[in-house]
């Protein structure tokens, strides 16, 4: 009896060493236990800072943002590489900072409707290596489904995704096939606040609500305000039914959820701006072993470390051309951040090239356009009521100096704000010889950051436009060839990047809109038809191919 308990505590302790080993990784730092091919679902709020409870904001109730909490990790010092959307959503999709792919003007697809005149509509064509993150999840077996945003500055590849539509769902996938979803929610967006204006709010319409400094507190300001908060309650409904379909297919504990914003609020003195409140957003990842349930992480995080980290859960090597870091996960083995850093460019038809840098504490930017005023008009943004509340109110000396502040007609060269003691980032520090360090400091990693990225944003538009595009037309993916031999079928494009795609289809099949993601050397039966396209990021995608096999 005594040889077989000891027998028994020795492969306790040996089972207990052997698991406290998957919980480290190569830096010797705790890690979650995971399934082996654990989902991944990624929840998109637009246009968000984090004035919701989990991080602090009590104005209204979210219960299935609180409960995400309870049960994972809040990560307070999240940022956006870009105060407005599609820079910010290219940075995710490539894990490579928006200037440096010449994805940072907003937008580059639309610029005939929103940009300045003499420009064409154009893409981002980022270096030949690139991939989505979604192609390197379907590359290992998953399926995945965005639901259904885009917004990427440039066309999704035909490899991208097995499903991009508003029906797409990772209920559509083989089954026991892991999955990569990503939903978003557009209610919390800038154009909700004067959309919904006519409906009832999920609020009560006295409701008192939180007024930033420099927003007035008028009657008119405080409708839209509460607007923002009745859309927040409005998108935990949402939130609150993907997650019971989740439960619903047994799936909740095999799947890592990421709920995060795609960059900050969406009121004036927010949206497009780098002050944080047009960066800093919120992050919650609960992991399936509800791995430090309700803890707060505040290491410094970027959008571009979110491809990396969630390919790293999943046990895919991150690629090594991505800007960004693995902050968790298998491959999560480098340092945190010591800094963040951000981008602004043109906003629908104005310039406002500014870069900034950010610490734990200490926020510098950069201003490269002295001669324009903070404040630029945006006919899109005028269309909400606080907005032209503002106007108005500035137009008749009516704003305190806080309110004022935006309206200067002239920008100086450097800022610097101690978020830590100036949160709203009103009191620029940076002619205070008290911070001459901090500012040298600064300094020095936004030029180093410049360098290393090879910064496109100070190329002309109509230039960049030629880089990419150097006879002024998009160019296209070459058509594929298809090499039969050994029993084998091989394909390839000449075009440097080109992804490729394929259907096994019957000789009566017609082409459906349903891709395979070309890895390896296909078999085929004499009845098999194989299609192919190929597909550059940034290109038009090639005529397609067809072989069969005599």
């Amino acid at each position: 009896m005594m040889r077989m308990l000891l027998r028994l505590t020795t492969f306790s302790t040996l089972l207990a060493v052997l698991l406290s080993c998957k919980y480290l990784d190569n830096s010797g730092r705790y890690q979650p236990i995971l399934p082996e091919r654990p989902n991944i679902l990624w929840i998109v709020a637009e246009d968000l800072s984090p004035i919701i409870p989990p991080f602090g904001d009590q104005t209204v109730n979210t219960p299935n943002l609180s409960r995400l909490a309870d049960e994972g990790v809040r990560y307070t010092s999240v940022f956006s590489t870009s105060g407005v959307c599609a820079p910010s959503r290219a940075a995710l999709a490539t894990g490579m900072y928006q200037n440096r792919i010449g994805a940072h003007h907003m937008r580059t697809t639309s610029v005939i409707e929103e940009g300045p005149k003499g420009l064409v509509p154009y893409e981002t064509v980022p270096p030949p290596y690139v991939k989505m993150q979604s192609q390197y999840f379907r590359e290992n077996g998953y399926y995945t489904t965005n639901n259904a945003k885009e917004d990427y500055q440039f066309q999704k590849p035909v490899t991208a995704w097995n499903e991009s539509s508003p029906q797409a769902h990772w209920r559509n996938r083989k089954f026991g096939q892991p999955f990569f979803s990503v939903f978003n929610l557009g209610i919390t967006h800038e154009s909700q606040v004067w959309r919904q204006k006519d409906n009832p709010l999920l609020i009560d319409r006295d409701l008192n609500v939180p007024v930033p400094p420099y927003l007035p507190r008028t009657e008119i300001a405080l409708n839209d305000i509460r607007q923002v908060y009745s859309n927040i309650v409005a998108m935990d409904k949402q939130l609150g039914l993907i997650l019971r379909e989740l439960e619903e297919d047994g799936l909740l504990e095999s799947t890592i959820i990421f709920f995060y914003s795609d960059h900050g609020g969406p009121l004036p003195r927010q949206k497009r701006l780098l002050y944080d409140s047009g960066i800093h957003v919120p992050l919650i990842i609960r992991f399936p072993d509800k791995w430090r349930a309700g803890e707060v992480d505040d290491q410094l995080i970027s959008f571009v470390d979110f491809k990396s980290t969630t390919l790293s859960l999943a046990g895919i090597q991150p690629p090594a051309y991505s800007d960004g870091r693995a902050f968790v996960g298998e491959f999560a083995d480098t340092p945190p951040r010591a800094y963040i850093h951000a981008a602004a460019d043109r906003f629908d038809n104005e310039y406002d090239t500014i870069r900034a840098v950010r610490d734990s504490r200490f926020k510098y930017l950069r201003n490269y356009n002295l001669d324009k005023a903070y404040y630029l008009p945006l006919p899109y943004r005028e269309q909400m009521p606080i907005m032209q509340e503002l106007l108005l109110l500035n137009g008749q000396g009516k704003l305190d100096k806080n309110q004022a502040q935006w309206f200067r007609s002239q920008k100086p060269l450097e800022e610097l704000f101690d978020i830590e003691n100036d949160p709203y980032e009103l009191e620029n520090l940076a002619g205070d010889p008290k911070y001459s360090e901090k500012m040298q400091e600064l300094r020095r990693e936004l030029d180093s950051w410049l360098s290393e990225i090879n910064d496109l944003g100070f190329m002309p538009e109509a230039q960049l436009i030629k880089e990419f595009w150097p006879d002024g037309v998009q160019p296209t993916t070459k058509a594929p060839t298809i090499f039969h031999g050994n029993g084998e079928v091989r394909i390839h494009s000449d075009t440097a990047g080109a992804n490729i795609a394929f259907q096994i289809i019957s000789l009566q099949e017609v082409i459906s809109d349903r891709w395979q993601v070309y890895t390896r050397p296909l078999k085929l039966k004499s009845t098999d038809r194989l299609v192919a396209v190929a597909h550059r990021i940034g290109y038009l995608p090639s005529a397609q191919v067809e072989f069969i096999q005599n």
